[in-house]
């Protein structure tokens, strides 16, 4: 299965989220791929920690995504598949292919050469590689974004309870719904993920409680807000791994087993 977690704001959690499920995912001996599109790369560090980390006077962690989109653009070079930038994480059955902080920059190349569709060709590539693959996106709607829901089969869309995401919402879904309309039949939304979700509080729980009056996808697993999630990101340690019966980890697992039904 291929998932892409998608939201076009920021600070929503689709990094934490596409890593914590992954590294769920592995741990149940399943063979998982994190493909990380965001240039920001947090989850590549927060699965790689330092190896991933990148500035000025270190580069950026080699092979990564941004090389295998920099290679269709060149016709002089051969192209390597998709599996030649994979790289191994700490953890059994677990594997990610980082991003580059300069995708940004390859970007109107990549459009005006119609790569739009080279990731879901080369993902299908690999085949029965992997039994489960996590997409990170940037948060923008732009050429990694689409290129992401072409490529995947499922949507996970991270909600964080507050107005202004409620009013994005719907945007997020309209381009998602106008991605399986011209490019993708096989997407769909598999459901919008309450994140930071605040039980004790009336806005969110009245926010929640609208959106599935009006027949949206919430699913019934919510997730926490929770100091432990900085202290995962800071130690490169899913939460799975770091502290199995926290409250947040049993959390994502019951999230996990919502979408992975025995």
């Amino acid at each position: 299965m291929r998932r892409v977690i998608f939201n076009q704001k920021g600070g929503v959690g689709k990094s934490s989220i596409t890593v914590n499920l992954a590294a769920i995912s592995a741990a149940q001996g399943k063979r998982t791929l994190v493909v990380d599109l965001d240039p920001q790369c947090n989850a590549s560090q927060y699965l790689l920690g330092e190896a991933a980390e990148f500035s000025r006077d270190k580069a950026e962690l080699s092979p990564n995504i941004g090389q295998f989109f920099a290679q269709t653009l060149s016709f002089s070079l051969k192209e390597k598949p998709i599996s030649e930038y994979v790289h191994k994480t700490p953890y059994e059955n677990l594997h990610v292919i980082p991003s580059n902080p300069e995708l940004g920059e390859i970007e109107h190349l990549l459009q005006s050469k119609h790569k739009i569709f080279k990731l879901a060709a080369s993902l299908k590539a690999l085949g029965g590689t992997y039994d489960a693959i996590y997409i990170d996106t940037p948060p923008a709607f732009n050429f990694y974004t689409l290129s992401a829901l072409i490529a995947a089969q499922r949507c996970l869309i991270p909600f964080d309870c507050d107005a202004f995401s409620r009013r994005a919402l719907y945007t997020l879904l309209e381009n998602v719904g106008e991605a399986r309309a011209d490019h993708n039949d096989e997407l769909e939304v598999e459901g919008i993920i309450v994140n930071q979700f605040q039980p004790r509080a009336s806005l969110p729980v009245k926010l929640v409680e609208e959106l599935r009056a009006e027949g949206l996808p919430i699913l019934r697993s919510p997730l926490s807000s929770s100091v432990i999630m900085k202290e995962s990101h800071e130690r490169s340690l899913p939460l799975i791994h770091l502290s199995p019966k926290h409250k947040l980890t049993e959390e994502y697992v019951a999230l996990y087993h919502e979408l992975n039904p025995a």
